[in-house]
């Protein structure tokens, strides 16, 4: 399959505290690929996630996203991409189709694309006529529900999200994951995530690739992640790559 994201020796440096946030990261992710990126507080997980969505500028390194630089055609990569943080809101006197159209017409000016755009978006979050109240009545999982289909409804080619259920019920959580990864397996949209959640990065991850000190230290498949560190979890692999990056 096509690459959708190729990430190049990407670094971060600031100068004021002279060290690297992220330094020397390389990875990729294919079309309907989900690619985890997970470490520890303060690994370089955001600020790789935040120089990929073109939001802060990398000091050296690249990355294209459906072939354009993040570096040299940003405004190319905007238009491929969608990034929902974990910080995420909605106008909450705003109802939620209000909402979708608004949105959809940040986008374009075309009101047949929009129209487009806020069909596949009310499909997507599949609140029905709950749209039509304001998003002030929503519950934490509504929101996530409406923000998750926004993201997504120009059908980027990858959608990177940062705790996307972070704050949610078991059955709210459930339905986001399983809007993700009907996402990716009927649209072969790719997504790019990072949680502290390892049991869901388990469930809705191809590969993972485990950041810590600003270096990405191992990428793979969870299964072959558990059988290279003799591990019985996601959790178990995470450990064993921090604790030993943290002895070297």
């Amino acid at each position: 399959m096509a690459k959708v994201l190729e990430v190049k020796g990407l670094s971060k440096k600031y100068p004021k505290k002279d060290v690297f946030a992220v330094e020397n990261v390389s990875f990729d992710v294919e079309e309907g690929e989900i690619f985890a990126l997970i470490g520890p507080n303060g690994a370089g997980k955001t600020t790789t996630i935040r120089m990929i969505s073109t939001l802060i500028q990398p000091t050296s390194g690249d990355a294209e996203v459906a072939g354009y630089s993040i570096v040299k055609e940003p405004s190319k990569v905007r238009e491929n991409i969608t990034y929902l943080p974990d910080e995420a809101g909605a106008y909450k006197t705003m109802t939620g189709r209000r909402y979708l159209y608004f949105m959809a017409g940040l986008f374009s000016g075309d009101k047949a694309v929009c129209e487009k755009y806020v069909r596949r978006a009310e499909a997507i979050c599949g609140l029905g006529d709950r749209l039509n109240e304001k998003i002030g009545g929503y519950s934490r999982g509504m929101i996530r529900k409406l923000l998750l289909s926004r993201a997504v409804m120009t059908e980027p080619r990858l959608a990177v999200m940062d705790e996307a259920t972070s704050g949610l019920d078991v059955i709210n959580a459930l339905e986001i994951r399983k809007m993700i990864k009907n996402l990716a397996k009927e649209q072969h949209m790719s997504f790019l995530l990072s949680s502290h959640n390892m049991l869901e990065i388990e469930y809705l991850s191809d590969r993972v690739g485990i950041i810590t000190g600003g270096r990405l230290m191992v990428t793979g498949g969870i299964d072959e992640l558990k059988e290279r560190y003799n591990a019985a979890n996601l959790e178990e692999v995470f450990e064993r790559v921090v604790l030993e990056n943290e002895v070297r």
